[in-house]
């Protein structure tokens, strides 16, 4: 690794640093042993000269691609060379034929592409970068050319890649093998697929990882003869059974239990469960819950993925019943019984535990009671049943648990190779071994110690391996290396599986003897092996002991030692559980064989694992082995992180540095023959003057700095450890002496261009001195010549002074008496301006009012026009109503509804009447008694005065004094009894007004709720005037479809073939003879009929009925394809639709009874509207159809309606847009019809009436079906466009809703805080108004839109206010702020939208405004009921009361 001789003041070296692991710096002193460095940073270190390694200062910038290049092989080279590559993504480095990879931690797609793969395709190992896909085809290859199997080792900790290195191997694999997928999953997705299953059941938490894999993975991916993938098996070795019942602070058990304790409710409460601190396998740690993972779903994705590698539900059942019955048998404690050395369950919850864990594994509680207390022994002559004492018991229950967990993770394992599928012809195969690394804690136990075995196993096959590779590179270049020794440990492993004196077979011996404890194990250790080099005995510790493995000393606890490791065979625990009614159960316990099922021998968890990793080294010494060392950067799973320290211990751990130390063992510097002359030939120049042979060359070279122990190869130069370092350190020398040749001849030549600048530096002195005293004379002749020039310009500038001032007094008062001029002009033509434009208002306000008055007289007198011509229409309407039968249930239903409507009104006014009758009656009676009062009170005051002067006249005509005082007495009692009677009075009479103003309280009060049931009242009058208005439509609907259905019928009865052809042809010859009389102004839009109509009727009587019959099919033919094209509009009215209605009157198709057009015409619009997504389509065709929709309804009518019974049937007029054709009768507003004939001045109300056949009857039904259609579409277009807009909006997002609640008192920045929290809103808005402008742009007929605009919020209103009623976190102030916003939105465009097509629709938001107030409201628990359902929300409470 490098000698310290070589170490010079000046060379740069690597330092050991307790932070970084090792820091460059360069040496400044050495004293002795021991060096000063100067680091990188600037502090300086002093270090031991074994304890520095040289620097390479010539390594290339972005490293090698293999470490074997490097020229010092040591762990500072090593590192430095892994951090330079994973600065640049390059993650991959060879170590020999070592693959190192370290996890980006970040997505590299470039490197794992097709292109990737088929660049490395047969491509040689090391031709192209180190590639994980090289590994995977040269043991491809190697298994194809040679027959011979091949393993691919990956090893790392947890978050190393292990899994993404697997996953790419499998890949190329995959791909070098080209097997199909197999039910849409390649063999890769299968083995990935079963990865979750694997991980819940074998990964635990330990003290470094929280998913750390507690078993031994082999992937065997099966090939046939011709190389492609056959199959594939997972075998799983060395699971840490002990685990099951034993874990440390702070790791956990297996993931499994706590994903069982976190299932569903019913789960928990069928297997009885609880939390897993009261369960004794899972409280031995304090660690339940992982930071960041939640059991419960990770419980819902174990189950997914057991379903994926086809596990039953039944199976999963099964197997989860058998985790809680381990959790259950767990809790079973004992203690002592009755008989001697005998054991019982302790209490009630042990005995609770072991019926549950009977009942999970369904076989009989006392037998299970017996299989744990108590044991069988066959002698020849009995069978003797011997009792066990609580802490045999619990041996007993423990190893039970451990058999049961380990039998069910085989039967997982295998059922998971089904699902895979196996060949079990294959001959080759390709192993991938995931495997757990090396482990060193604070507290290692046996679970450390058997993992480290393991490691020790797999490290001295991998030296073996490393070693092979040497052998086969130096018998390459045909060197001599039979006296090279290379590091071995197979004394560590002697010292821990040898027999009879290893640790094994002692834990072994120690667990058969009943009283050994770990004391007494311990001691034997330190008397056995306390000469062994690799076993240390701690100072301070009795029980402890250390081994030196390869990647350092590990300190192993022995206290749990014999515990953990037992691991008996009991039959009573086979024969039980064989006999389970369980069929999984019994499943995982089959018959034994009779020899195997007497024998009931001790087996230890040791001696098992020591023969599972047996079987292990077995399978992969039978193949091929290649190895990748996966490596962690840093803790932190951050890419461009590199930690030095953690990387070091990661490359000791994974035998990197072992398998570096055996390199350095043998020729660790090899370099090719051309660069070793290139480097080190000068120093040997006469060497590459002479015209020698490199290898010759190089061997001068080298004998001639006396080096010794190097060999030269065929191609290579190859050096032994250190002298790379002594060669660099010699032609340092040589270099030093050269350049201090150099800066001896440079030192040499500066001091002579310094000479030679001083001189010619004096010279220039001199020649400025003489300039100076030249330029002095010339500066006095200067002086005075400068002095007459000034003189000369100051008098020049005084004079002219002078001048200007006069001259700017001259320019001020010419320019203060034009201004004067100027402002004079203004002010007058100011006046003039003003003056006009008053004039121009007074003229403008007196067109204005006179225009205004005009056109209110226009106004006045089109509207008593029109209501002339709508009472006109009226009468007409109620004559035909009079005739009217067909809708007799449903006018019956109405009436009745609207006589109980008005029954209703009657009561409501009679008990208003009611009410204010006595509360007048009340009135009068108070009043009256009111009045009766102050009579009475005025009476008393008059008795009252009566008294005083009839007192006083007593008194004077009274004679004596004495008389006198005794009348005093008696008036004086009279007063006070009258005045007590006064009081009296008065109080009733403040009781009786009292009582008057708590009767005109009363009175108010009815008065304000007759107030309101009055206007309840008017509503309710509303709703019958439309109820009987819909009663009128569905009349004058009916007459009209009865009519038509009974012509049709009649016409379909008695129509004939012979007859209707006849009668056609006859029709056909009549309507070209009277063609002349109708098409007079339908040349006008389109050219249709271009020839004049008198040639067209002399053609008709000449030509046969043929030539009239393929004429006419010409003109349909031309028909279809012109409307077939988007015509657009003119004048805002449909041009298709007015062109099919004109051709149709023009050829009098309506009045035919057999014809083509109606069914081709049909078949166009269909194909039209195929595509539903597209509603400019949509809205076109429904422009379209609509327009001669009505057309057709103006103009057909029913032959024979009026003497025909109407028939009652239900008919598609019930539908709605059945009352919306009926509702043609009268134009709607907004539908544009004067187009007909150009310039007809009648409009709709000037067309003609035409007798409609069955054809065309049927046509005008077809098409009233098709408008349906279109406006279903359009309207379910526009419903799917903002359903996902309407989910969001009914909640706001968390992080605003604070925001919502302090409103708009901030700033503009809260202001477009606010806009973009109604996105969602602001997106519905948006659609309804690209969906009014397109509507717009065809020309819909408004009364369509509005119908369309009505369903669409009544659906807004629908699914907001379900979603308010069942999500309830969505009740909340700041929810309906949120909400309120959105609605405020869609006001704000309902009136931008005018009522014109946005109609009522505001209106049928009604019930979520009235729910959103209610919660935006301040101080809701002091409204009442009363003022919630009436004042608040009284639609809502009015569709309570119907739906109640």
């Amino acid at each position: 690794m490098g000698t310290p001789v070589n170490i010079i003041v000046g060379s740069n070296v690597w330092v050991e640093d307790p932070e970084l692991a090792w820091i460059d710096g360069q040496v400044s002193k050495i004293n002795g042993q021991e060096a000063e460095i100067e680091n990188t940073n600037g502090k300086k270190i002093v270090a031991k000269l074994s304890k520095i390694y040289p620097k390479d200062m010539e390594a290339p910038a972005g490293g090698v691609d293999d470490m074997t290049k490097l020229s010092y092989l040591h762990e500072p080279g090593v590192l430095q060379n892994l951090k330079i590559r994973y600065e640049l993504n390059e993650i991959y480095t060879y170590t020999g034929n070592i693959l190192i990879a370290i996890n980006p931690f970040q997505r590299l797609p470039h490197l794992y592409d097709g292109h990737m793969m088929q660049q490395y395709k047969g491509a040689p190992f090391g031709e192209l970068s180190p590639h994980v896909f090289a590994v995977a085809d040269v043991a491809y290859r190697a298994m194809i050319n040679e027959g011979k199997s091949n393993s691919i080792l990956v090893s790392g900790e947890s978050g190393a890649g292990k899994t993404e290195t697997t996953k790419m191997l499998m890949r190329y694999l995959a791909f070098l093998g080209g097997r199909a997928a197999t039910e849409g999953r390649t063999v890769e997705q299968q083995v990935l697929e079963s990865n979750p299953v694997l991980e819940a059941f074998g990964n635990a938490k330990t003290v470094r990882n929280n998913n750390s894999s507690r078993f031994g993975k082999f992937v065997e991916i099966q090939f046939d003869k011709q190389g492609r993938i056959s199959g594939a098996a997972i075998r799983t070795y060395l699971l840490e059974r002990s685990r099951v019942c034993q874990i440390s602070d702070p790791e956990r058990n297996y993931h499994c239990f706590y994903l069982l304790c976190a299932a569903p409710q019913e789960e928990i409460e069928k297997f009885k469960l609880a939390n897993p601190k009261s369960f004794h396998y899972l409280n031995q740690s304090r660690c339940y819950e992982l930071v960041g993972v939640s059991d419960a779903h990770d419980y819902l994705a174990t189950r997914r993925a057991m379903d994926v590698v086809g596990i039953s539900a039944k199976e999963q059942e099964a197997i989860f019943r058998v985790v809680a019955a381990i959790l259950h048998l767990g809790n079973i404690e004992f203690t002592k019984g009755t008989e001697v050395d005998s054991s019982v369950p302790k209490d009630d919850p042990a005995k609770f535990h072991l019926k549950m864990t009977a009942e999970l594994l369904m076989c009989d509680v006392d037998a299970l009671e017996d299989a744990l207390c108590k044991r069988v022994m066959i002698t020849p002559e009995e069978v003797i049943k011997r009792s066990l004492d609580p802490q045999s018991a619990a041996i007993s229950r423990d190893g039970l648990a451990k058999t049961i967990y380990s039998r069910l993770f085989d039967w997982l394992v295998d059922k998971i190779n089904v699902s895979i599928g196996q060949d079990a012809t294959s001959k080759s195969l390709i192993g991938v071994l995931d495997i757990y690394g090396f482990e060193s804690f604070k507290t290692n136990s046996f679970e450390q110690f058997c993992i480290n075995f393991t490691n020790e196993k797999l490290q001295q096959h991998f030296n073996q391996h490393v070693f092979k590779m040497e052998q086969e590179e130096y018998t390459k270049e045909q060197i001599d290396w039979s006296y090279i020794e290379f590091v071995d440990n197979q004394d560590v492993l002697d010292l821990i599986e040898k027999k009879p004196g290893g640790i094994v077979a002692l834990l072994d011996e120690a667990c058969m003897f009943p009283k050994s404890t770990h004391e007494t194990f311990a001691n034997k250790l330190y008397q056995t092996f306390k000469t062994h080099k690799r076993f240390i005995k701690p100072k301070l510790s009795r029980t402890d002991f250390a081994i030196g493995h390869y990647a350092g000393e590990v300190l192993y606890q022995s206290d749990q030692f014999l515990d953990k490791n037992k691991d008996y065979v009991v039959p009573e625990h086979q024969d039980l559980l064989g006999a389970s009614k369980c069929s999984f159960v019994a499943g995982l316990f089959p018959p034994l064989p009779e020899e195997t099922a007497k024998s009931s021998k001790f087996s230890s968890i040791g001696s098992r694992f020591k023969l599972q990793l047996q079987s292990l080294m077995e399978t992969l010494n039978s193949t091929e082995p290649h190895y990748i060392r996966c490596v962690k950067p840093n803790n932190l799973l951050k890419p461009a992180v590199f930690e030095n320290v953690n990387i070091m211990q990661q490359l000791r751990c994974g035998g990197v540095l072992e398998a570096i130390r055996i390199s350095c063992a043998g020729y660790p510097t090899r370099k090719p023959f051309f660069e070793f002359i290139n480097r080190f030939g000068l120093l040997a120049p006469e060497v590459l003057e002479g015209n020698y042979d490199e290898k010759v060359a190089c061997t001068k070279i080298l004998e001639k700095k006396g080096l010794k122990g190097f060999q030269i190869g065929k191609t290579k130069v190859f050096l032994r450890a250190g002298q790379m370092a002594e060669l660099d350190a010699r032609r340092a020398e040589v270099l030093s002496i050269a350049a201090k040749t150099i800066q001896r001849r440079v030192r040499t030549h500066y001091a002579r261009k310094r000479f030679i600048a001083l001189r010619r530096a004096t010279i220039v002195m001199q020649s400025i001195c003489r300039g100076s005293l030249a330029c002095k004379v010339f500066h006095c002749m200067k002086r005075e010549s400068a002095a007459v020039k000034i003189q000369k310009n100051m008098r020049k500038y005084q004079a002219r002074s002078t001048y200007n001032k006069l001259h700017i007094s001259v320019l001020v008062l010419q320019t203060g008496l034009r201004a004067m001029a100027a402002r004079k002009e203004f002010r007058f033509k100011r006046q003039t301006k003003a003056a006009t434009i008053i004039q121009a208002v007074w003229r403008c306000h007196k067109a204005v009012k006179y225009f205004k008055k005009l056109k209110k007289g226009s106004i006045v007198a089109q509207c008593r026009m029109r209501g002339k011509i709508a009472r006109k229409e009226l009468r007409k309407l109620k004559m035909a109503a009079r005739e009217t039968g067909a809708l007799k249930e449903a006018k019956d239903k109405l009436e009745k509804r609207v006589e109980e409507l008005t029954w209703r009104l009657q009561l409501e006014k009679r008990l208003r009447t009611d009410l204010e009758e006595a509360k007048a009656q009340e009135i009068t009676k108070l009043q009256n008694s009111l009045q009766e009062m102050q009579h009475k009170v005025d009476e008393t005051n008059a008795l009252v005065v009566k008294e005083r002067e009839s007192t006083k006249k007593a008194i004077q005509d009274a004679p004596p004094v004495v008389k006198e005082t005794q009348v005093v007495v008696e008036d004086t009692q009279k007063v006070d009894s009258l005045t007590a009677e006064v009081d009296s009075l008065k109080a009733s009479l403040e009781a009786e007004k009292q009582r008057a103003d708590d009767n005109e309280r009363k009175y108010n009060e009815a008065q304000t709720s007759g107030e309101e049931r009055r206007k309840k009242l008017e509503e309710t009058e509303k709703k019958v005037s439309q109820l009987q208005e819909n009663l009128t439509r569905l009349e004058e609907k009916l007459t009209n479809l009865e009519s038509e259905n009974q012509v049709l019928r009649q016409q379909a009865v008695s129509m004939a073939p012979n007859k209707f052809l006849s009668g056609r042809s006859r029709s056909i010859i009549q309507r070209a003879a009277e063609s002349g009389h109708i098409g007079g102004d339908a040349k006008t839009t389109m050219d249709l009929h271009s020839p004049s109509i008198n040639h067209r009727e002399s053609e008709l009587e000449d030509k046969p009925q043929k030539s009239l019959n393929e004429k006419q099919q010409e003109n349909q033919e031309l028909l279809i394809r012109c409307i077939a094209q988007h015509l657009g509009f003119a004048a805002n009215r449909p041009i298709a639709a007015c062109i099919i209605y004109k051709c149709l009157l023009q050829w009098r198709s309506f009045e035919v009874e057999r014809t083509s057009i109606f069914d081709r015409i049909i078949q166009t619009i269909g194909n039209a509207i195929e595509t539903q997504d597209n509603n400019d389509i949509l809205a076109y065709w429904l422009s379209n159809a609509s327009t001669l929709l009505l057309l057709l309804q103006r103009t057909l009518k029913a032959s024979g309606a009026a003497g025909m019974a109407p028939q009652r049937r239900r008919s598609s007029s019930a539908t709605l847009f059945g009352r919306m054709t009926q509702s043609f009768r009268g134009t709607p507003q907004g539908v544009n019809l004067s187009l007909i004939n150009g310039g007809m001045s009648g409009g709709v109300d000037s067309l003609r009436q035409v007798e409609a056949k069955y054809p065309a009857l049927l046509f005008k039904q077809q098409l009233t079906a098709y408008v349906e259609k279109i406006y279903g579409m359009i309207r379910d277009n526009l419903k799917k466009e903002i359903s996902p807009l309407l989910g969001l909006c009914i909640q706001a997002p968390r992080t605003s809703r604070a925001s919502l609640v302090k409103g708009s008192s901030r700033s503009v920045a809260n202001t477009e805080a606010q806009r973009a929290l109604i996105a969602h809103w602001q997106g519905i808005v948006k659609s309804l108004g690209n969906f009014l402008n397109t509507l717009k742009a065809n020309h819909v007929p408004p009364f369509l839109v509005r119908k369309v605009f009505t369903q669409i919020f009544s659906f807004i209103n629908v699914q907001l206010f379900n979603s308010l009623l069942l999500r309830r976190e969505c009740c909340s102030f700041s929810n309906g702020e949120y909400v309120k916003a959105g609605l405020a939105e869609l006001e704000h465009w309902c009136y931008k939208a005018t009522d014109e097509y946005a109609g009522s629709a505001w209106d049928e938001l009604k019930h979520i405004r009235q729910a959103i107030g209610f919660l935006v409201i301040h101080q809701k628990p002091k409204k009442t009921l009363d003022e919630i359902s009436h004042d608040l929300c009284p639609s809502i409470n009015l569709s309570l009361e119907l739906l109640f």
